[in-house]
């Protein structure tokens, strides 16, 4: 599973604004509702309900909010940068600013599972979280995300 799978350009953004964890949480469900055509509370109860469980701040100022809906039918990504990084409860202790929103059908088991792999992996990469820290517009966060480094690049 590769993240072109998972995301369209439509569902990076840049310059969301939120001062907490509930609120960009909040932001990121009203987005992914639009974007997978589900009723925004029902995304939003989903992934408050997964970070109850525990926190999906995973480190080093990146956060991958998720979860399972009834009546997906296939896997949605939303990739946003926080205008200013927020407390996100985090592994790490440190405030995050890139979050990586997964959601999946219920049934998703496997594919589930294989995407957050895929997500966990691809922010591993410190030089391309700073990148996508760096970078101006969603069109290029968008072809960092997709596309990885370029082999020049430092």
């Amino acid at each position: 599973m590769e993240i072109v799978d998972l995301l369209t350009r439509e569902a990076v953004f840049t310059g969301v604004k939120a001062g907490s964890k509930k609120l960009a949480v909040q932001e990121l469900a009203r987005r992914a509702a639009k974007i997978a055509n589900m009723p925004e509370r029902r995304v939003f109860d989903v992934l408050l309900e997964r970070e109850r469980l525990g926190t999906t701040g995973v480190g080093r100022g990146i956060a991958i909010p998720h979860g399972k809906l009834a009546g997906l039918k296939q896997l949605y990504g939303i990739f946003t940068r926080l205008e200013e990084p927020v407390d996100f409860e985090s592994v790490d202790q440190q405030p995050v600013d890139l979050l990586f929103l997964l959601l999946a059908p219920e049934e998703a088991g496997a594919d589930h599972l294989k995407a957050l792999a895929r997500i966990s992996r691809l922010f591993r990469d410190g030089a391309l979280c700073e990148e996508l820290r760096r970078a101006e517009d969603p069109d290029a966060m968008f072809r960092l995300l997709v596309e990885g480094m370029p082999a020049n690049a430092a």
